[in-house]
């Protein structure tokens, strides 16, 4: 048995470096990741593939019995390990319900593999994936991995469909993921780095050179887009809408306590100068918040923006506590038009919130709304409007006379195009509440987190 042993691991080792090279002829911007993992033979770590991140660890019977069914099935086992790497799948699983993570990741890579129009990759449609792939997408434009997990969280599917997708989209053992047994974690820190500089330098020859030529690279491209968007400070981006305002606080900066004290000294109780009763700060006090209420956006998924948006601005002093904030919803027309005075009114309007509308996406009726309230002077400082949506729909030609953000909760298609003079702010669930969050902690009195919607 033992010269059987060493020819299958011979022989699934020949299996992967054709494979290798059948992907680099059809896909050459993945040239550097496809050579970036170590070919070992399992022995006791996997039975079928399985990779750390730095070695593929596979075991020559189960390549064999692929190869005989197909070489596009090894073709396509090889390519989804690699982009379980690329996507950086293998470092996100801290915290995550293993069997939804897998799945999900599964999942993710396989929508990008049957997205790939080529021969090599050409395995035969299987109806389950695409049923599943067309519910997923129904909520969200690119299928990522954190997506669907989040989808995959609200449904709670019973354990016996959980086994049947699976079954459908297995193919490599995840066992090594597990961050408990990853005993260094320094060279797992490494090892992400490695594998965020690859991705990027694959999202750089995309963007430059094959989008829009190669086909299927644009499906490739969007989900690294996502995997290595950088962290958003949503409270910070907030404060990017304030005007100066002149407020009741004593301006430590503007006051010289040389004078307050030699006065003190020298008369025993009268200081020569006072310190300043005011003090200019940065606040908000317009701003309008607009909501594309089309058939692509979900009443739950406003409330939670709406609430992680309150949280924010309950608690930091940006804000005044009177404020003139407009809460616009719109599809091709408005829908929907609200004056907030008052934080606690953002609070109870978000508590009931209901969408209105639900048919196709037109930005510019907001635009000319807002214009018309400027005129009518609604607004006497107005810095920006935040516009909630999946990105999707007809923008106006010319830029508005303050700043405009295009807020998504989820990375858009790359076939939609952003005017150039809007600000585009990509948002994960997990961006929203940890912002909120953070809020809460900061402020504990005044923001009861529990009673806000959950992401």
């Amino acid at each position: 048995m033992e010269p059987q042993k060493k020819d299958l691991s011979a022989i699934g080792r020949e299996i992967l470096l054709l494979s290798r090279n059948a992907l680099y002829m059809n896909l050459p911007y993945l040239d550097v990741a496809l050579c970036s993992l170590a070919l070992l033979p399992g022995e006791g770590k996997t039975l079928s593939l399985a990779t750390d991140g730095e070695t593929l660890y596979y075991d020559g019977g189960y390549l064999a019995e692929r190869y005989l069914r197909s070489q596009a099935v090894t073709n396509r086992a090889y390519l989804h390990v690699i982009l379980h790497c690329m996507l950086r799948h293998i470092f996100k699983k801290r915290g995550k319900v293993p069997q939804l993570w897998d799945l999900s990741c599964d999942a993710a890579v396989e929508s990008i593999l049957d997205g790939l129009d080529y021969p090599c990759l050409n395995a035969g449609a299987v109806p389950m994936k695409q049923k599943f792939y067309g519910e997923c997408r129904a909520q969200m434009p690119v299928l990522t991995a954190e997506g669907i997990y989040r989808r995959l969280l609200r449904l709670r599917l019973p354990e016996y469909e959980l086994a049947r997708l699976q079954r459908v989209f297995w193919v490599d053992d995840h066992g090594l993921w597990d961050p408990e047994k990853q005993e260094d974690q320094k060279r797992r820190e490494q090892q992400d780095r490695k594998w965020r500089d690859l991705s990027d330098k694959t999202r750089t020859g995309l963007e430059t050179v094959l989008a829009g030529q190669a086909s299927g690279g644009e499906t490739v491209l969007e989900q690294i887009k996502v995997a290595n968007r950088e962290d958003v400070d949503y409270r910070a981006f907030l404060k990017r809408f304030a005007v100066p305002k002149e407020v009741l606080a004593v301006d430590g900066d503007a006051f010289d306590y040389t004078f307050y004290t030699y006065g003190l000294r020298l008369y025993g109780n009268m200081p020569l100068i006072e310190p300043p009763e005011t003090r200019e700060e940065k606040r908000i006090e317009d701003f309008v918040i607009a909501v594309d209420t089309s058939m692509s956006t979900s009443g739950d998924l406003v409330r939670q923006f709406l609430a992680c948006t309150y949280a924010v601005l309950r608690s930091t002093a940006t804000f005044t506590r009177k404020v003139n904030i407009r809460i616009l919803q719109c599809d091709d027309q408005i829908r929907s038009d609200i004056v907030l005075h008052d934080l606690e009114d953002l609070k109870d309007y978000m508590e009931r919130f209901e969408l209105s509308g639900g048919s196709a996406t037109d930005f510019r009726p907001v635009f000319r709304h807002v214009a018309r309230l400027q005129a009518e002077g609604a607004f006497t400082a107005l810095r920006g409007l935040i516009y909630f949506t999946d990105g999707m729909g007809i923008y106006p030609r010319s830029r508005p006379p303050y700043e405009t953000a295009f807020v998504l909760l989820e990375e858009p298609p790359l076939s939609v195009k952003l005017p150039p003079w809007a600000i585009r702010l990509v948002l994960s669930a997990a961006d929203l509440e940890r912002a909120a969050a953070e809020a809460a902690e900061e402020y504990p009195d005044e923001i009861d987190w529990d009673e806000l919607p959950q992401l």
